[in-house]
């Protein structure tokens, strides 16, 4: 395996991981994305066993050491398993994730304590680099699910959302929702709260530039309507399951 590294918007690198003949035939992508800045932000650590690559990869960018701030979307392997390992070689590294995620696992789960952010709160990490934390409870599945954006070039890190197979370009126009419906067909890892539409819509209403996945090709097209389509599918995921008769799942 090797970990490829592609800028996907001013400042922003995906370090991408493609691992075949997982989850499916087509194989399985993982990233994550390199925020350069005077305090460089790195969403989504990698799992446990990837780190050495993804400590290669991002060392082409910035040395390791550098490292000022560490989040992901929810407490899980693929997004924090080398949270700890990253902190060994970042002294100066703190993780920053909401509260429900700080007070749920991350305040024992994290070799340092890590800073809780509120709903909506920034992070300037410097030359013109701002983060904003999204609170996105159940959405798509941890109860401590959040997002980051990115309000200078208007970059929405997205988690689990959009979640597809496969392998593919480090950024693309093409759809995105049919292969994620597609993922979510076979996984059925989203937790369909009724609230998932809305939390989606609420991020559509951000019309952002760049939609960066987790698994899957970053995205460079019109991001308010994927976003809207994706709210629409899992409202009607969340409908069906209500209306299913009792002892039925849909």
């Amino acid at each position: 395996m090797e970990t490829r590294v592609n800028e996907i918007a001013d400042g922003i690198y995906r370090l991408s991981t493609f691992v075949p003949d997982i989850a499916s035939p087509a194989g399985f992508t993982f990233n994550q994305f390199l925020i350069l800045g005077d305090e460089p932000l790195l969403f989504h650590t990698g799992l446990r066993k990837m780190f050495p690559l993804v400590r290669e990869a991002a060392s082409r960018l910035v040395p390791a050491e550098q490292l000022r701030w560490i989040a992901f979307g929810h407490f899980e392997a693929d997004e924090c398993g080398a949270m700890n390992e990253w902190l060994a070689v970042a002294p100066h590294a703190q993780i920053a994730h909401g509260q429900t995620g700080c007070l749920v696992s991350l305040n024992d789960m994290a070799d340092r304590p890590p800073r809780v952010l509120q709903d909506g709160e920034v992070i300037d990490l410097g030359r013109g680099k701002r983060v904003r934390y999204l609170d996105t409870p159940h959405t798509p599945h941890g109860w401590d699910a959040g997002l980051l954006y990115e309000e200078s070039t208007e970059t929405l890190l997205c988690g689990d959302l959009f979640t597809q197979l496969g392998d593919g370009p480090a950024l693309t126009d093409s759809d995105i929702v049919g292969p994620a419906i597609a993922a979510e067909n076979l996984f059925q890892y989203s937790s369909l709260s009724p609230n998932m539409g809305t939390t989606i819509r609420a991020l559509a209403s951000l019309a952002p530039r760049t939609l960066a996945l987790m698994h899957g090709p970053s995205y460079s097209g019109d991001s308010r309507a994927a976003l809207s389509a994706l709210a629409d599918e899992y409202d009607h995921r969340a409908s069906d399951r209500t209306l299913a008769p009792e002892g039925r799942q849909n």
